[in-house]
């Protein structure tokens, strides 16, 4: 028990942060502040902020009366990346998947952030031991992968390898007690436990569309009745962001050169129309 007696006393004092204010990292932020915890968001792009920021607020009332002995915490907007991480515990990359930009911020983190610090990526489908180049002390380097938070609050966490004893224990642990249902992955995996899962779903129903056999539309209720779901494969893309999906696509795509490309020219197609609207 000594490391989670640590982890929430540094909870308790200190903030976490969340580099990158969109669509997963603002809700990572809210379930981080579920129980009395203090979080400072940052994004690059103000706009992004702002709204990160808002919708976190919005919807932490909500959050902390799902939890039966919760108190709400305080999200507030960092002026900076610098200011961010100056005295976090707990960093959490929710950045886009691309791995040279991950690599170079988890550089920064390990140079600028407190030692004991853990440094954690939101990464759907790249190991934190492909983003450790630049850190000098791995043992505090994992994925907390989130799914879909407040809706789904399952969150996998992987070591990237050299992970030190106990803190992955530790940690979901203390993600538990946030109301989130914990998952911890018993070896590296690219896409870990339910990614993998869904990549074969997304994936396979990207090809149906593809070769005209039915429109997105209808693929998503088929689904939705059949599977007994509110959401749709698409419509879960969409929630996501296409752009987001393509990135992951294309990771995959990178180490499984097997996978059909149909998929990838779709999505292109569809972000293409997007942006021409």
């Amino acid at each position: 028990m000594m490391i989670i007696d640590a982890l929430l006393d540094k909870a308790s004092t200190r903030p976490a942060a969340v580099i990158g204010a969109g669509t997963l990292g603002r809700r990572i932020a809210l379930m981080l502040a579920a129980k009395n915890g203090q979080v400072l968001l940052f994004d690059t792009n103000p706009a992004v902020l702002d709204a990160g920021l808002a919708y976190a607020r919005e919807t932490l009332p909500s959050v902390v009366a799902a939890i039966s002995d919760g108190q709400g915490g305080r999200i507030e907007a960092a002026v900076s990346l610098e200011a961010a991480l100056e005295n976090a515990w707990l960093v959490i990359e929710a950045l886009p998947e691309k791995l040279d930009l991950k690599t170079a911020m988890f550089g920064k983190f390990s140079r600028e952030a407190p030692a004991d610090a853990i440094l954690a990526t939101n990464s759907s489908s790249y190991p934190s031991r492909l983003m450790v180049s630049e850190v000098a002390d791995r043992t505090r380097v994992l994925n907390t992968h989130f799914m879909m938070p407040p809706e789904q609050r399952a969150v996998e966490l992987m070591s990237c390898g050299e992970t030190g004893e106990g803190l992955i224990d530790g940690l979901a642990l203390y993600f538990k007690s946030l109301g989130l249902s914990p998952y911890v992955a018993q070896k590296e995996s690219i896409g870990f436990i339910e990614n993998r899962i869904w990549a074969a779903i997304k994936r396979e129903s990207l090809c149906v569309a593809a070769e005209g056999v039915a429109t997105p539309e209808v693929i998503d209720r088929i689904y939705c009745e059949t599977q007994g779901t509110r959401m749709g494969p698409f419509h879960a893309m969409d929630r996501v962001g296409l752009d987001i999906v393509l990135q992951i696509e294309e990771h995959y795509a990178q180490a499984y050169p097997n996978l059909p490309e149909a998929p990838r020219l779709l999505l292109r197609k569809m972000i293409a129309e997007i942006a021409s609207v």
